[in-house]
């Protein structure tokens, strides 16, 4: 498994995350079986958040319920949640970042989070009331470190602004077919390609100039929930170069998927969002993949990407 070193975190953390957001419906033999072959693996960053499931805390109590760890086996690894989102609307207000934290602790069986992210954006927020609760999860050792998700580089900064704790992650939707944050920076300048648009405000870069490390979200989807784009008909290109590279390679054509993301110099982490176990190792198995520069390229210019 790749690892990539963060200097506030004590242990390398694997270039792929387990995201547990469909894990209500598993059983406890199928929960343990997912996250075995995860670890198995040399995954050690599991992801949750308070609104996976088809109830507030569903997933994260299903994982309480069916994983049990000795303290050495906690240690060895990360978890991460996210608070913000509500019923028709966003809220980083203190309050409920406390509460939800509160929740979260005891629906997973655990006495801290390692990560905490702060969700989908809130306009609204208070950036003072942020830091006050962040200090206070920190203080009394709910939480050890924090990052956001879905956030522009001038959203950060306002954060940054009041924040004492470095922000680490940022956890952003990316795959080859939806990539317009690397997109971007590659057609710089380009009047009336749409490809030229910057829609992420500089993230990938801002992310490398400031150490936080991006995650991405729906690595296999070919757009926001419209499915995956493993084996659609609607890319016969991008499917040939994924199978003929996992020939060469001698992983699954996910894996390459997933090596796309991992090979890019910015230390990207890939969460999945499977439940299935050998997708999982297909992913882990594809992230220590070392595509070349013409590969990689060859797999953007193949998903409709254009180089000017």
């Amino acid at each position: 498994m790749k690892n990539i070193d963060i200097p506030e975190i004590p242990f390398p953390l694997s270039a792929v995350v387990l995201g547990l957001m469909r894990i209500q419906e598993l059983d406890d033999a199928q929960v343990q079986a997912l996250v075995g072959a995860a670890v198995d693996s040399g995954i050690n960053v599991f992801d949750h958040a308070n609104v996976y499931g088809s109830s507030r805390h569903g997933c994260e109590t299903r994982w309480g319920e069916a994983i049990t760890m000795t303290p050495s086996e906690r240690d060895a690894i990360v978890i991460q949640s996210k608070v913000g989102i509500r019923e028709g609307f966003w809220d980083f207000s203190r309050e409920h970042i406390l509460a939800e934290v509160d929740l979260s602790l005891s629906a997973l069986n655990t006495d801290r989070l390692d990560v905490l992210l702060l969700h989908r954006p809130d306009t609204l927020m208070e950036p003072e009331e942020i830091a006050a609760a962040f200090d206070e999860l920190e203080k009394a050792g709910k939480v050890r470190h924090f990052g956001v998700s879905n956030q522009t580089p001038g959203q950060v900064e306002l954060l940054r602004a009041t924040v004492r704790q470095p922000l680490l992650f940022n956890q952003v939707q990316l795959s080859i077919t939806h990539a317009p944050l690397i997109a971007a920076g590659i057609s710089a300048n380009m009047q009336g390609l749409d490809q030229s648009i910057d829609r992420d405000n500089g993230i990938l870069d801002y992310s490398r100039l400031h150490g936080m490390t991006l995650q991405a979200w729906s690595p296999f989807q070919k757009g926001f929930f419209d499915g995956t784009f493993l084996d659609d008909p609607a890319f016969p290109e991008l499917n040939e170069g994924l199978r003929s590279l996992a020939e060469k390679y001698e992983v699954t054509p996910n894996g390459i998927a997933v090596a796309w993301i991992t090979r890019h110099p910015a230390n990207m982490q890939v969460v999945l969002g499977t439940t299935k176990p050998e997708r999982v190792r297909d992913a882990a198995a594809g992230a220590e993949v070392p595509l070349t520069r013409e590969e990689w390229y060859s797999l953007f210019t193949a998903a409709g990407y254009l180089l000017p």
